[in-house]
């Protein structure tokens, strides 16, 4: 692309070719001034003539309708009084979603996954007042509520294998699996963190002692800094000198011991410094006699084991100093500090980055940056959320479940003010475009197809079934072009921002004119046995709109999509021969025109964002 392609980009995506609210003269306008040799001829024209038939219903003046609805609006849990009280200081007027967006947001946001056309429709016509609070609690017993959460922890505790040092497929595959097998059994989250500062043994077969391993800096201070930054919320390289040097102590005694078995290394606490052979924080040594042959040789340098002097004076983040006994663990030490009912860096920073995950901005943002300078929006609802997370002796399903029913979480999209404190105060819920992994999965499941992810490590795992979800996919370095395109979290540093889901021009061209999305609409089994089905054109039209956008199409949105494109003559009805008169041909519209009005609807901001 030439500089000029290259500043048109830039200025389409400035003036929000992208963004949800975008009326579609605004978006039509936009599409007309692209080069036409960024995308096929053909594609271009089918996209612009769409966009103003069938893109219509994303305007909020146009079909507020669909997206909100007209109850009246009650706060009744504590975090509502708390979030309205705020608003209400703001003299903002917030208003609820509609039933159609809820079931939609409620999948994405819960399990990562689109509903099916049945659930949307069940849903949206259910006249249970408590709808919401049962599709809730199903949702969170579904499997994929463990799939998705297990990617989202996965970004944060650096689930990925690394060539030649950190993990390895095996350790990868490990650590995943109890992660995974953590949430499905819901195990308190004081446990969970606990069993990971502690843990020792195999990093091929005790799954939380890679913590340790992940990490890139493994020095006593970057353990120090990873453990702050994951399970504090907070940023180290913030901290006063002597606060880090004080909390690195307990980490000093971190020892890595490699196996005969090949990458395997043992993760265990070494008070002695036994395991301190040159190069042995790398995994892939050789076996363990060939590490004491080698620490034997003349040529390798002697490392002086520890004493049994007495131990260095540690210091808690909160500037309280403890002398470290010899015969305990200093893990297990800070572990109980950390997880005590009365530290509010630990119940904060994970109710902060569970409300980050599901309502898009922590009550103090960024979910990992908890610090003097950077003050919550609402302190009153942190604190209760805090406390909610302690009385339920850490049941984190309770904290999703006490939000997801929350009116703040049901909120339309649709902001009446747009100024930085309606955001911060959650005035209304935060358009999000869809995450790399859950954006491929939904076009896989409506089209019917999949993809392939593979990783450049030459190991098992690298390759995983067809029909596996990118949301299930355990290691971070398995991969495909999409994923990477469409910013997938690199987890190497195990902050929220390393997952980049700000849209750019390339990832748009490539669901306009890309041979890998056209493919999955025209050959996918699912979408053509829809448009194959012979049902009447409204009918085929409903389905697709429940099928993409999880919602029924307006009357105007059926009118505008029976127009579309170029009616072909059926035969005649009557057969030859049965004394009948001929009808008159049929009008029928060609498998084309379907596939142009699929493509369109998964082009729309409505399919691309969380609202």
């Amino acid at each position: 692309m030439n500089e000029d392609g290259r500043n048109h980009e830039r200025a389409v995506e400035a003036r929000g070719a992208g963004d949800v609210g975008a009326s579609p003269g605004v978006r039509l306008r936009l599409l007309l001034e692209l080069p036409p040799s960024s995308m096929k001829q053909a594609l271009w024209i089918a996209m612009v003539a769409l966009q103003m038939a069938v893109g219509r219903a994303a305007t909020p003046e146009k079909g507020t309708d669909v997206f909100e609805s007209s109850a009246p609006l009650t706060p009744e849990s504590q975090i509502d009084k708390l979030v309205f009280v705020k608003l209400s200081e703001l003299n903002l007027q917030p208003v609820l979603c509609s039933d159609a967006v809820f079931v939609r947001r409620a999948f994405l946001d819960v399990i990562g996954t689109l509903p099916t056309a049945k659930e949307a429709r069940q849903f949206i016509q259910d006249k249970d007042p408590s709808k919401r609070r049962v599709l809730i609690d199903r949702l969170l017993e579904r499997d994929e509520f463990a799939d998705y959460w297990a990617m989202k922890w996965g970004d944060v505790l650096r689930i990925k294998a690394e060539f030649p040092v950190n993990l390895w497929p095996n350790a990868a595959q490990a650590y995943h699996r109890w992660v995974r097998a953590s949430i499905a059994e819901n195990k308190p989250y004081d446990k969970f963190v606990r069993e990971m500062l502690t843990a020792s043994g195999s990093n091929f077969r005790v799954g939380p002692v890679n913590f340790y391993r992940a990490i890139q800096n493994r020095t006593p201070e970057g353990i120090a800094g990873a453990v702050a930054l994951t399970f504090m919320g907070a940023r180290a390289d913030s901290w006063p000198k002597d606060r880090v040097a004080g909390m690195a102590v307990f980490f000093s005694q971190v020892g890595y011991k490699p196996t005969s078995e090949w990458k395997e290394e043992h993760v265990f606490w070494d008070p002695l410094g036994t395991s301190a052979v040159p190069g042995n924080s790398a995994p892939g040594r050789a076996a363990v006699t060939a590490i004491g042959q080698a620490s034997n040789s003349v040529a390798q340098p002697a490392i002086p084991p520890r004493t049994n002097d007495a131990p260095p004076e540690a210091m808690f983040p909160d500037g309280t100093k403890v002398k470290l006994s010899p015969d305990r663990d200093p893990r297990e030490v800070f572990a109980d500090w950390l997880v005590t009912s009365q530290n509010p860096w630990f119940r904060r920073s994970v109710v902060n980055r569970v409300w980050a995950w599901l309502l898009g901005r922590g009550i103090f943002h960024e979910p990992d940056d908890f610090r003097v300078g950077n003050p919550p929006s609402n302190l009153a609802l942190l604190n209760h959320l805090a406390q909610e997370l302690v009385a339920s002796r850490y049941d984190l399903k309770r904290t999703y479940r006490s939000i997801l029913n929350s009116k703040t979480y049901q909120l339309s999209s649709m902001p009446r003010v747009t100024s930085s404190q309606a955001e911060a105060n959650f005035a209304s819920y935060p358009l999000r475009r869809l995450d790399a992994e859950v954006l491929i999965d939904a076009i896989n499941k409506i089209t019917g197809t999949t993809d392939l992810y593979t990783s450049p490590i030459p190991e098992p795992f690298t390759y995983i079934p067809e029909d596996k979800p990118a949301i299930a996919i355990a290691d971070g370095s398995i991969t495909s072009p999409f994923l990477a395109l469409f910013g997938r979290s690199a987890r190497a540093t195990g902050m929220e921002n390393e997952r980049n889901n700000r849209p750019v021009p390339a990832q748009w061209l490539h669901l306009l004119n890309s041979s890998h999305i056209q493919r999955k609409l025209e050959q996918g089994p699912k979408l053509r046995t829809i448009i194959d089905s012979g049902r009447k054109q409204s009918e085929i039209i409903e389905e697709l709109y429940l099928t993409i956008l999880s919602r029924f199409p307006t009357p105007e949105e059926v009118k505008n999509a029976e127009a579309y494109g170029q009616a072909q003559p059926a035969k005649p009805a009557a057969a030859v021969g049965s004394g009948k008169p001929a009808q008159q041909p049929i009008k029928v519209k060609r498998r084309e025109d379907w596939v142009d009005i699929a493509w369109s609807l998964i082009n729309s901001s409505e399919f691309l964002y969380r609202h």
